[in-house]
C-alpha cells in the first residue's frame, strides 16, 4: 500500500506556499508558491490561489493548511493581514475539503510551524515574524491551542502586529526593528518563561543580534513540513472536514 501523501499549504500576507510532503513529513520535489491576492483577501479569491499554487504538484490523498489568524474548527474567526471583515466566518476547512474532495485541516500558521520546529520537550514557544507577528505554545510537545498574542498591546497601544511586523520593519528600519524584536523576547520569556523560543518566518532572517541559548531560529519551510503533525493526531483533534475516499486529489480545472 503506497504511503499518504499530504498537500501542505502554508497562506500568507504576501505569498502562498505550497509542497506534497511523505508519510514522515519530509517534502517531495520542490515547493511551490504564489502571491497572495490583493487584501482584503475575498474567500473566492482565497480558494482560487490555492488552486493556482498546488496545481504544479500532482495528485495527493490529504491536505494541511496554516492560515494566518485565528483559527477555531476549520472556520476563519480573525485574518488581520489578509482582512478579517470579509473572511470571519468562511469555512476554509469544509470548502476546501469539498473543492479539492480530499480531508483537510486547517490551523494556525504559526502552529503547524510549531509542529515542525519543536522537540517536544517542556515549555516551547514559537514566534513568527513576517506580515504581521504570529505565536504559538507548546507543552512536551502538545499544543496549547488559541494562543494568539498578535493583537495584545506589547508597547503603548501598539499590538505585536504593529510593532514588529513588516511594515514596522520598513519604516524604522532593521537596527530599530531589531531592538523591538529583543524586547518582544524578553517580554515572552517573563510573561511565558519558555524553555525554548523558536523563531520563524520571512523577516526572521534579518535578525542581526546574537541569540540567547533559549531561542533560535527555525527554518521558513517549517511551516509546510510542520503540516504532516496535523495528521499524526487523533482525528477528531482539529475536526478534519472529511469527504469520501473516492474523491479527486487534484484541484479542479
Amino acid at each position: 500500500m503506497n504511503e499518504p501523501r499530504t498537500l501542505a499549504i502554508d497562506i500568507g500576507g504576501t505569498g502562498i506556499k505550497a509542497a506534497l510532503l511523505d508519510d514522515a513529513g519530509s517534502m517531495i520535489g520542490e515547493r511551490q508558491r504564489v502571491p497572495t491576492p490583493p487584501k482584503p483577501v475575498a474567500p473566492e479569491d482565497l480558494v482560487r490561489a490555492i488552486d493556482q499554487v498546488a496545481a504544479p504538484l500532482g495528485t495527493f490523498e490529504r491536505v494541511s493548511v496554516g492560515f494566518p489568524g485565528y483559527v477555531r474548527d476549520g472556520r476563519v474567526v480573525t485574518a488581520p493581514n489578509l482582512g478579517t471583515d470579509v473572511l470571519a466566518g468562511f469555512d476554509l476547512q469544509s470548502v476546501l475539503a469539498e473543492h479539492l474532495g480530499k480531508p483537510v485541516r486547517v490551523l494556525n500558521d504559526a502552529d503547524v510551524q510549531g509542529f515542525g520546529a519543536i522537540k517536544g520537550r517542556g515549555l516551547e514557544m514559537v514566534l513568527t515574524l513576517g506580515t504581521g507577528a504570529g505565536t504559538a505554545l507548546f507543552r512536551d510537545g502538545e499544543i496549547m491551542p488559541h494562543l494568539e498574542l498578535a493583537h495584545h498591546p506589547v508597547s503603548g497601544n501598539k499590538t505585536y502586529d504593529e510593532y514588529v511586523g513588516n511594515a514596522a520593519r520598513r519604516k524604522k528600519g532593521k537596527k530599530a526593528w531589531n531592538k523591538r524584536v529583543v524586547k518582544v523576547i524578553e517580554i515572552l520569556r517573563d510573561v511565558v518563561r519558555f524553555d525554548h523560543l523558536y523563531i520563524g518566518g520571512g523577516n526572521a532572517k534579518d535578525i542581526t543580534f546574537e541569540l540567547p541559548p533559549d531561542v533560535s531560529i527555525v527554518p521558513n519551510t517549517d511551516g509546510l513540513t510542520g503540516g504532516i503533525r496535523l495528521w499524526q493526531k487523533d482525528p477528531t483533534a482539529y475536526q478534519a472536514a472529511d469527504v469520501p475516499s473516492g474523491g479527486a486529489g487534484s484541484p479542479p480545472s
